[in-house]
């Protein structure tokens, strides 16, 4: 996972295969990112080719926690493979996604 900033915004680009092997990795890089500061995040799906339910349950915790800690979270650029797996879950109704980063950036400015 690569983060980087965007003013009070942080953007984290998500790995091509956000799966059980990856996903404690992607959990201690939002850890960190909360841990430093960060209340806002947009996740960027642009390489993320797949996700699985542990994928998926490492997003809604950082949701939660952001939620109590006052900030939000943003998801952008999901392929149409990972947006099915959301809508299948029923998270769609849960995580706010936009098609590009400009929409997520602006949502949570």
């Amino acid at each position: 996972m690569e983060t980087r900033t965007s003013g009070d915004i942080s953007i984290a680009a998500l790995v091509v295969r956000f799966d059980a092997y990856s996903a404690k990795e992607v959990e201690a890089g939002i850890t960190a990112l909360l841990d430093a500061g960060c209340r806002k995040l947009v996740c960027d799906f642009s390489r993320t080719e797949y996700i699985s339910s542990a994928g998926l349950r490492v997003l809604l915790a950082a949701a939660k926690k952001l939620k109590r800690l006052g900030g939000g979270i943003a998801l952008c650029s999901l392929k149409p493979a990972v947006r099915e797996v959301f809508e299948i879950a029923g998270f769609t109704g849960i995580f706010p996604i936009f098609a590009t980063e400009a929409e997520a950036l602006k949502s949570l400015a």
